[in-house]
């Protein structure tokens, strides 16, 4: 004969390991559009995340999504949820080759990691990584720049920080939800907190 209450102690046990492991909850899984089936963000309804193979916590408002890796260093990253896309921005550091400081973001500033470039012109013209060309327009008030493509591709609206001769772009990508994964509700909306 089985013991009632030893399976309900059992049943509770396995139902509070679930909700401590953050097991069983709903989560969002992203990947950036040009990869559908390649997860690079999912967040939990507990607050918990992974970013580009990154365990870490998140927070959210109307505007930025905050990443808190294990090390307790928080990145803010701004996002716009559009329908079933979200928009997420991510910062990378520019270091000034050409040009001076009094020219604000004219000159050739190339990523830390040696590998991106921009080029701003006095005329309006913008280079991205020696692929790209069109032009561009600059709200210093707001932070933004707005490159216009010449080839047929949708106008970006990049946010920037100046420092001396470096530049923090933070460029938008586009997410999308996992191809082969799906929520259990089939949602792609963020929760409203964050999960906190």
């Amino acid at each position: 004969m089985k013991n009632p209450r030893f399976s309900a102690v059992v049943i509770a046990a396995v139902l509070a390991l679930n909700i401590l492991c953050g097991c069983g909850g709903k989560a969002q899984h992203w990947a950036y559009n040009h990869e559908p089936d390649k997860e690079v963000l999912t967040l939990y309804d507990n607050g918990r995340a992974v970013f580009e193979d990154s365990e870490c916590t998140y927070v959210k408002d109307a505007s930025f999504i905050t990443l808190t890796g294990k090390d307790g260093k928080a990145t803010s990253h701004r996002y716009e949820q559009n329908g079933d896309e979200l928009v997420f921005y991510k910062a990378a550091v520019y270091n000034r080759e050409s040009g001076s400081k009094d020219d604000g973001i004219i000159g050739k500033w190339v990523q830390d990691n040696g590998r991106n470039l921009f080029e701003f012109t006095k005329e309006g013209q913008f280079n991205e990584d020696g692929y790209f060309y069109g032009h561009y327009t600059v709200k210093e008030n707001e932070g933004t720049i707005k490159l216009m493509y010449v080839d047929p591709l949708q106008d970006t609206l990049l946010y920037y920080r100046l420092d001396g001769d470096t530049m923090i772009i933070e460029y938008p990508w586009t997410l999308v939800p996992v191809s082969d994964k799906k929520n259990e509700q089939g949602q792609t909306t963020i929760p409203a907190n964050g999960g906190n």
